[in-house]
């Protein structure tokens, strides 16, 4: 085995290879950009080597930085994650020619997968369906638009050269098509280095299956079962369980065979994951090959059994495998759920900022892979993903269970986060019977999903009434007593104000307007931390715990969270009331990349005026009423700051602002 591994990755993946690594004695290297020198991984590993600036073109995707750290550091061997370098054949062929082993396949294997068109060629000669498509090597704006006339719309728009959602456009109609091709080829180019595009036909009700695959140095090819990851936004997983529950023992056999060829074909060896759409109809589709470990490769590990790291690490050194196909056994049942800095009711926007609190919940078959801590910065310049909570049950339904306690009691705050999101989209019926699809998020109404009960705000209420957070007085924390008994209360609750409108009555009795709602009940706490709701016709015990700016309340198997105001924020929004209607604002932190809008333009509402990146990915900001181009205020190139103004716009016929 190896005596030392340099891991050319960051976040919650290089943290989960040290793991395996110091379990095996094996020292570890990371590398760091600027921005992360206080990252989770950084600190981790036994060595640490700064390779460059925050931008991840100038560290993390810098070949000749990183072998050269491997250089200095004397590391035998370098594993690359998955992300940034890892599907990069020119890494694996750099580290063939320094003499350092790159824990994954051989750079001729990785190149006939890195190009998805060609991949897709591959696979059809071998007699695996794939999606009825356009993958020719002529890239004009004329002939994509020509194929996809043929092909019939909608359809899908995609990174010849990546994968992961970046450089992916659904279009459902031919005149959207130009932007689309125009925004995904950029994006591409900016991910991948590589612009070029195909075309496929988009399947409606499909479900996203995919099939874990390992490969030795001796011929030897097997696979470790499937992973449904159908629960995708924005063409990103969030949500992976394994094994599927739609796949039944005829269908996981097919696929089986089908990935296991496909890796023959090629001269696979190490680890990969071969993706497949599965329709309604049940008939399967080639999707592409993932040529490293997968996020989601935890589910796998847990009905398994097998460190799929250490199993990298292993074959990298030459071993066999260490079972055969028959030798395979799948134990009960997983579920993995993405904690991403992101904002479900504003498009998934990714966010950034200080992690204020981060406590994981510690349970029975309850996992984490964690990259950050408390007190540490989410950059802007990398992927949101902060951590991954997997559970383990010795059936599905015991599984999911065990996931909705584990979301319950995951505490997270300081950036906008997905909890919430997974709280409500893991009740979902489609979740709960397993029939998701990969559309099925794009269906979702996110402001009714994810809009806290009646009884949330009882127990709000009851908290802050009865002293249960241990408050002498609540009210003089939250505001002065109103005339009649009645408290105006404003909370924030998923970057949404909430107003309370309560007033006390008699021995305990409270009433709660809330909009047009009117709910009334008697509030008590009988020890800290725990309030009683007696409702007229229910009864109901909550938990309730303070941290940070945040109140925590805990009803059965979810949890809210509540915040007190900014007042910085609120003040700051309030005096800018009479422009916020025809000011273009960034949604996000980012950089922006394409400023279309032009002094004196006259623009319609929610037409595209400017276009910031952000995390790896493309976010468009549209103009929020038709008016007329008054000052463009940002460049192309700017790093900006969520809320800055990049446009002003003059409303049609109106005074100049």
């Amino acid at each position: 085995m190896f005596r030392k591994v340099l891991i050319a990755n960051r976040g919650e993946i290089a943290v989960r290879i040290i793991r395996t690594c110091r379990a095996l004695g094996i020292r570890t290297v990371a590398v760091y950009s600027e921005a992360d020198r206080q990252a989770l991984h950084t600190m981790e590993a036994d060595e640490a080597v700064l390779i460059g600036p925050p931008p991840a073109q100038e560290s993390y995707l810098n070949i000749r930085a990183i072998l050269e750290a491997a250089r200095r550091t004397g590391a035998e061997a370098l594993h690359p994650g998955y992300g940034l370098l890892a599907e990069n054949p020119e890494l694996a062929q750099a580290c063939q020619e320094a003499g350092i082993v790159f824990v994954g396949p051989p750079p001729q294997a990785m190149r006939a997968m890195a190009d998805k068109a060609a991949a897709r060629r591959l696979v059809s000669s071998l007699g695996i369906p794939v999606i009825p498509g356009y993958d020719d090597h002529l890239q004009r704006d004329e002939d994509l638009l020509r194929a996809a006339q043929e092909l019939g719309f909608p359809i899908m728009v995609k990174a010849a050269a990546g994968g992961g959602g970046r450089g992916m456009r659904l279009v459902g109609r031919l005149e959207e098509l130009p932007q689309a091709l125009e925004s995904a080829r950029r994006e591409a180019q900016g991910a991948f280095g590589d612009g070029r595009l195909l075309l496929e036909r988009a399947i409606a009700g499909a479900r996203h299956i995919e099939v874990q695959i390992a490969a030795d140095a001796h011929g030897h090819v097997i696979h470790l079962g499937e992973r449904d990851c159908s629960l995708q936004r924005r063409h990103q997983k969030v949500m992976e369980e394994a094994p599927s529950p739609s796949v039944d023992e005829g269908l996981r056999h097919r696929l089986g065979e089908a990935a296991t060829a496909i890796a023959r074909a090629i001269g696979y060896r190490n680890l990969g994951t071969v993706e497949f759409l599965v329709d309604s109809q049940g008939r399967f589709y080639f999707l592409e090959m993932n040529t490293r470990l997968q996020v989601e490769h935890g589910v796998t590990e847990m009905v398994t059994g097998l460190d799929l790291v250490a199993m990298q690490l292993a074959i990298a050194t030459g071993e066999p495998l260490p079972l055969h196909q028959e030798d395979l056994r799948i134990r009960g049942h997983a579920i993995e759920c993405r904690i991403y800095a992101e904002d479900p009711l504003r498009g998934f926007l990714p966010r950034s900022g200080r992690i204020h609190v981060f406590r994981p919940p510690q349970g029975e078959n309850i996992r984490h892979d964690v990259g950050i801590y408390e007190g540490v910065e989410v950059s802007p310049y990398y992927d949101p993903l902060l951590a991954k909570v997997l559970a383990w049950g010795s059936d599905r339904q015991q599984a999911l269970i065990r996931m909705a306690w584990a979301l319950s009691h995951y505490r997270l705050d300081g950036v906008q986060s997905n909890l919430a999101f997974l709280q409500a989209v893991l009740r979902h019926p489609a979740v709960q019977t397993g029939s998701v699809t990969v559309d099925m998020v794009e269906g979702l109404d996110m402001a009714t999903l994810l809009a806290p009960p009646a009884e949330a705000l009882l127990a709000l209420l009851a908290a802050l009434a009865t002293g249960a957070l241990g408050f002498h007085d609540p009210w003089l924390a939250s505001g002065p007593w109103r005339v009649g008994g009645r408290i105006h209360l404003v909370m924030d609750h998923e970057g949404e104000e909430l107003t309370l409108e309560a007033q006390r009555e008699w021995e305990g009795w409270w009433t709660l307007a809330l909009g047009e709602n009117k709910l009334r009940a008697r509030l008590s706490s009988p020890r800290p931390g725990q309030v009683v709701v007696e409702g007229e016709g229910s009864t109901y015990t909550a938990q309730v715990e303070a941290l940070g700016r945040g109140l925590w309340v805990t009803i059965g198997d979810r949890s809210f969270l509540f915040r007190w105001p900014d007042p910085a924020r609120r003040a700051a929004t309030a005096g800018l009331k009479h422009r916020l209607g025809h000011d273009l604002r960034a949604p996000l932190n980012g950089t922006v990349i394409r400023v279309m809008a032009r002094e004196g333009d006259v623009v319609q509402a929610h037409q595209v005026l400017v276009i910031i990146e952000a995390m790896k990915m493309e976010h468009n900001v549209e103009a929020p009423v038709s008016g007329r181009v008054w000052r463009v205020r940002c460049r192309e190139g700017q790093q900006v700051e969520e809320g800055q103004v990049l446009v002003e716009l003059a409303p049609l016929g109106g005074e100049e602002p």
